[in-house]
């Protein structure tokens, strides 16, 4: 009887390595982190989180500032706004996307559509379908808006996103299914064009290729993956269009399933380029600094895959109750080398220009001896520098004991 045929495995230290590097943190930190450095960046990890949460810096400030140090919020307008040279628009999220990638994502507007059409009417009502048309003729003829330019008379009573008045849906539902586009930010409030207005008339391609595209584009940033996690990678493939995806790839040799060693040892199959273990092999160490990073970092935001890779379990606790928190309403994690080291609850006070550290957490089995605390200090003064403030301070009882 033969023996069943043995995957490749790819150890969890390797795995790890090939991971972090593929995310940008592999190397040591350096970069004029504006213009076409910044780009590459972002183009290299796919697009950037945005989050309106600003204890310390919106998040993907936080994620380019642990890439560039040099990088600063207002580095980033320019691209997007002058530029044009990124876009802001879905992903699992809100996020900021290179404009190249714009074609393929088209394929995301035209599903939203289709599922918005049998939905949004219905949570809206007639007012809202009246107001679609008025909308597009109103920004066609006076150019860009805010939602607070079309609110009507009758959206006093709005309380959410759960009860927009009807333009405000109408100017969503334009942006989400394409015909509109955000031109830009002020105080984070979102102004919207027409799409041709402002990035011209983006190439319509074919599903297929959409398709061949997104899922490649995701494995290229992740490294190694499930069909499953390819498809959350943009969330515009579904799981079966991935998994279809990677049977034909395998089929065709351009792609192999391989073992990925978890960091309790279990293994979990998955999707990876013919060389990728090579190429884990002889990628060099990640560096020893120590780095704050955002909650929203692309290489934690799926949760179940960092645990498994990292064993850092991490969850926001900004909705959970203050006494029922484990942590923090909004903790950082640390990582150093390729490790996750710790997180730590800080805020920035502005008007006092201080950053004050709450509380820091290590994880379990390390420790925080003179080294490893005066690479945290060096980090927090960056950090410090970056949030606009002057000087950190430290709680009575900052640091507090492994769990």
């Amino acid at each position: 009887m033969t023996e069943p045929a043995t995957r490749p495995l790819l150890r969890n230290a390797a795995a790890r390595r090939l991971f972090l590097h593929r995310h940008e943190l592999g190397t040591s930190p350096k970069g004029s982190g504006k213009g076409a450095d910044l780009l590459s960046l972002i183009r290299a990890l796919g697009f950037v989180q945005v989050d309106s949460v600003n204890t310390l810096a919106r998040a993907h400030d936080m994620i380019l500032f642990a890439r560039r140090p040099a990088y600063r919020p207002g580095n980033l307008a320019p691209l997007i706004e002058r530029d044009r040279a990124l876009f802001e628009h879905w992903t699992h999220d809100a996020a900021i996307i290179p404009v190249e990638f714009l074609p393929y994502l088209r394929l995301r507007f035209a599903r939203d559509a289709a599922r918005m059409q049998a939905r949004w009417p219905r949570w809206q009502g007639e007012a809202f379908l009246a107001e679609l048309q008025q909308v597009r003729d109103h920004v066609a003829q006076s150019g860009e808006v805010c939602s607070a330019d079309l609110k009507s008379a009758e959206s006093e009573k709005s309380t959410g996103w759960w009860d927009w008045h009807p333009s405000k849906a109408a100017l969503e539902y334009l942006w989400r299914s394409g015909e509109m586009a955000i031109s830009r930010r002020q105080s984070f409030r979102k102004y919207y064009d027409l799409v041709e207005r402002v990035h011209g008339h983006p190439e319509v391609l074919p599903d297929a290729i959409c398709l061949d595209w997104l899922n490649s584009a995701a494995l290229d940033r992740l490294g190694f993956a499930t069909s499953g996690e390819l498809a959350a990678f943009w969330d515009i493939a579904t799981p079966a269009e991935a998994r279809s995806w990677c049977q034909k790839e395998c089929a065709a040799g351009r792609l192999q399933e391989i073992d990925i060693e978890n960091c309790d040892g279990g293994l979990r199959r998955a999707f990876a380029r013919p060389g990728a273990i090579e190429e884990a092999a002889a990628l060099p160490e990640v560096p020893s600094r120590l780095r704050v990073l955002s909650p929203f970092d692309p290489a934690l935001r799926d949760r179940n895959r960092a645990e498994r890779l990292f064993g850092f379990r991490y969850r926001i606790e900004i909705f959970v109750p203050e006494a029922k928190r484990e942590y923090g309403y909004y903790v950082f994690p640390l990582m150093e080398r390729d490790r996750m080291v710790g997180r730590v609850d800080m805020k920035a006070d502005r008007d006092a220009g201080v950053l004050n550290v709450t509380r820091l957490w290590p994880e379990r089995g390390v420790t925080y001896g003179v080294g490893r605390l005066q690479k945290l200090a060096s980090e927090l003064d960056r950090v410090a520098r970056f949030a606009g403030v002057d000087q950190v301070s430290f709680g009575p009882d900052w640091l507090a004991e492994a769990k």
